[in-house]
């Protein structure tokens, strides 16, 4: 008696899912200023577009940039009265390589302290290479909720000591710090101190005016 051979029918073949490319700083420092602001955070690129459609370079609102400017004037002012050496602040979407966290981050205001300061090395990033002790974030009308929490994550895991989320409408700070629970301030308020900032705890009326 003959016996048939059965052939088994071909095992299915599980696709490979597409890997995401793992974005690194060179990648990001690599791309054109095109009004885009761009971050990377565990390897993977975040993108918010421009407030102003078409303009390719990166157009901050006047309301924006002149919290910016207080909040740079009141740290530095602050700075001044430090003895050397001392640290540095940073403002203008400062680039910012965080340890610990994987991410590559531009922030709106940032203050390294001298130990920070002390370490970079310009042959090797132009970003500053460290957590700074006190990271500020301004919303602007194309920040999204998402985006915030991810960041301010981003921040707190790296152990930035600090995080300041100001609104520029409503004229407030939430200051975030590890280990504690959101704090929300006003202009009737000053700001709590920092223990890597000693004496610096400005009134937040100072950042508006």
């Amino acid at each position: 008696m003959t016996t048939a051979t059965v052939t088994p029918p071909p095992a299915a073949v599980t696709p490979t899912p597409t890997q995401k490319k793992v974005w690194t700083e060179a990648d990001l420092l690599a791309i054109p200023d095109d009004g885009v602001r761009r971050w990377i955070i565990k390897g993977q690129l975040r993108e918010e577009p421009s407030e102003y459609p078409g303009v390719t370079v990166t157009v901050r609102n006047r309301h924006h940039s002149a919290i910016m400017s207080w909040v740079a004037t009141a740290i530095a002012v602050w700075l001044r009265t430090q003895p050397r050496p001392r640290g540095e602040v940073y403002c203008g979407e400062v680039g910012v390589r965080l340890p610990g966290a994987d991410a590559a981050v531009g922030v709106d205001v940032a203050y390294a302290p001298p130990g920070v300061v002390a370490a970079q090395d310009d042959d090797k990033t132009t970003m500053l290479d460290g957590r700074p002790a006190l990271v500020v974030e301004i919303l602007s009308p194309t920040t999204t909720q998402e985006q915030l929490d991810e960041k301010i994550d981003t921040y707190l895991e790296a152990a930035v000591p600090a995080v300041w989320v100001v609104h520029p409408t409503r004229r407030t700070v939430l200051v975030y710090r590890p280990g504690h629970e959101p704090e929300l301030f006003n202009v009737t308020h000053r700001l709590p101190a920092n223990p890597e900032m000693p004496g610096f705890a400005p009134a937040v009326l100072e950042l508006f005016e």
